[in-house]
């Protein structure tokens, strides 16, 4: 059975210390940095969709990093 699958490159930039993090549990779990935010996506979209939209921006709360 053959997996099609899209594997395009995409740039992501992370903060120093949340970049060390996922390095740290991804040499942990000996998995590429790629399935740790994969897997942290998968966990946390539901959540994240939850968020309003920019164009909500005058019914949302303050964002913790505001």
């Amino acid at each position: 059975m053959t997996l099609n699958t899209d594997k395009r490159k995409q740039s992501l930039y992370f903060p120093e210390d949340m970049l060390a993090e996922i390095h740290s549990e991804a040499n942990r779990q000996d998995r590429s940095l790629s399935w740790i935010v994969q897997k942290a996506w998968r966990l946390a979209r539901t959540e994240i969709m939850k968020f309003p939209s920019i164009n909500d921006a005058d019914d949302r709360p303050p964002d913790e990093d505001d």
